[in-house]
Formats: structure tokens, sequence, C-alpha cells
């Protein structure tokens, strides 16, 4: 189950493009998606991930994660079974959610994962 809130009436989404091509280091997997890890600590990751609009494939298999997953849609909308997620929402998921979610639009998504990424 996913816990949403739109924060978009009381955020700027401003964001510098230029400053995130020139200082995150992207790895491509070849089918218009793009993971950028911004930081590492122990099992928990924070990563951007960068969508072109009109990506061919499913952008992401189904998968889990064990310790849960927050992430904030910069650019863009994010949907899923539970929901549509258009730019400005914060999306939490419990530990051991299984999702799929497709991307609509050039889309960016900041996303912290506590104990990484499982697929289902």
């Amino acid at each position: 189950m996913a816990f949403t809130e739109d924060l978009s009436p009381w955020l700027s989404m401003k964001f510098d493009r230029e400053w995130i091509e020139e200082n995150v280091r992207w790895k491509d997997f070849g089918n218009g998606v793009r993971l950028g890890r911004l930081a590492k600590q122990d099992s928990t990751s924070l990563v951007l991930y960068d969508v072109e609009s009109e990506v061919e494939v499913e952008a992401f298999m189904p998968h889990m994660h064990p310790g849960g997953e927050v992430y904030l849609v910069i650019e863009g909308e994010v949907y899923d079974d539970e929901g549509v997620y258009p730019c400005g929402s914060i999306v939490w998921m419990d530990a051991g959610t299984t999702h799929n979610p497709k991307t609509r639009g050039k889309t960016l998504i900041l996303v912290l994962w506590p104990d990484g990424v499982k697929v289902a």
C-alpha cells in the first residue's frame, strides 16, 4: 500500500537540469532510462531516475523494496496499480511492497531506498 501526498500546491519544483547533467554520474540502461546514484550509506541509497518521454519498453520491471521506498516526482508523472503521481507528489511505500511503476512525459524522480531493490 502506498501513501501519497501532492506537494505541488505549496512546493515550487525548480531545479537546474544543466547542473544535474554536469554533476551526476549516470548509468544509461539504453532503453530511455538513466540512474544517477547520489549517495549510499550502508544499505541505503539516494538516486535520481531520468526517464525519456517516449520509452517504448516498460521502464521499470516489477520489483520490491525490502526496506520500503520514498520518492518525489520532480518532473513528469509516475503511475502504477495504486494511483497516479504527478509532478510534486511524494510517495511512501511500506517495506516489502511490490510495484511496477511507469512514467508519462519526460520524468525525473528522486528516490530513497532504505534497503535497496529486489526483482519481484
